[in-house]
């Protein structure tokens, strides 16, 4: 079934990828905002970069320091990737793994369109990140570990890179209630970030026993069907092909799928956007303010 999955999630995603999609589409534009972006964030970066994809912006809350490593887990068309650079700035780097060639191909393209000297993009799982041990200080990911099949595996290897005291902030999909079977075991839910999410406490729980301290997981209250006003933009074919037979095999898209499920099911109920936070636990207590200064009130930049 893993395997499976993970097809399944390459070739939606890839479509995507393949697709106009951006923030140059209201429909795409909306979503981002809906979730927490700027619209002066989303000018500042490729256009491309965006494909309403999003559940929230994980760099506002990351408090980027120039000069910092940042590891983006899941970085589809670079979109945080970008924005952490800005932040990071020239002496910084800002990471991206992607699991989908198209994503890279992508990522990669916009970044040389938009003149960026400090990005890279790795084509990875996130449970195996092709990084060093203690090299990173700071991971953040936008509703991608709700896809990883084995997540205490992925929160064990952000421990792992992520240098002593480093932090994690992220945005993705909690469940706050059991969905109903037809939805928990649906494939489309699966890929549409919904049916492997994990519950709020579990969250907390696995972040813990991978080694992680100061966790903060919240509800960030944002309106789950705003997905849907991507309606009617296929993942694969962009609204200005009139149509044309580039999808192929006829196969939905992760909008679609999402379109889908939300006419029919109030996700609301069962699920949240969440802000997530956590400390890299250090073999040595720091209490100055630069190392400990995030860690209260770190979600509500």
């Amino acid at each position: 079934m893993t395997e499976e999955v993970l097809d399944v999630v390459r070739a939606k995603y890839g479509a995507v990828a393949e697709s106009s999609r951006s923030s140059s589409d209201a429909g795409v534009r909306a979503v981002a905002e809906a979730f927490g972006y700027s619209e002066e964030e989303l000018v500042s970066i490729p256009a491309a970069a965006n494909m309403g994809l999003s559940c929230g912006n994980p760099t506002a809350t990351a408090h980027l320091r120039p000069g910092e490593v940042v590891v983006d887990l899941g970085s589809g068309g670079g979109l945080d990737v970008f924005l952490a650079a800005k932040k990071v700035g020239p002496a910084g780097r800002a990471i991206g793994i992607d699991m989908t060639q198209q994503m890279i191909d992508l990522a990669r393209a916009n970044a040389a369109k938009g003149g960026y000297d400090n990005v890279e993009f790795h084509l990875a799982t996130i449970d195996r990140i092709p990084l060093p041990d203690a090299s990173v200080d700071c991971v953040i990911s936008n509703c991608v570990l709700n896809l990883a099949p084995d997540k205490p595996a992925v929160f064990r290897e952000i421990a792992r890179i992520l240098k002593p005291g480093g932090r994690l902030a992220v945005s993705d999909i909690a469940l706050k209630a059991e969905l109903p079977p037809e939805i928990a075991n649906s494939l489309a839910a699966y890929v549409g970030c919904i049916a492997g999410a994990l519950k709020i406490d579990d969250f907390r729980t696995q972040l813990a026993s991978a080694g992680f301290e100061h966790i903060q997981v919240v509800d960030s209250g944002a309106d789950l069907n705003a997905y849907s006003k991507v309606e009617n933009q296929s993942g694969c074919c962009s609204p200005a092909m009139d149509g044309s037979a580039c999808c192929g095999t006829g196969a939905s898209t992760v909008h679609e799928d999402l379109t889908s499920l939300l006419s029919t099911y109030d996700v609301n109920a069962a699920a949240a956007s969440v802000k997530v936070y956590a400390i890299k636990v250090s073999p040595q207590s720091c209490c100055g303010p630069d190392c400990c200064a995030p860690e209260a009130g770190a979600l509500h930049a």
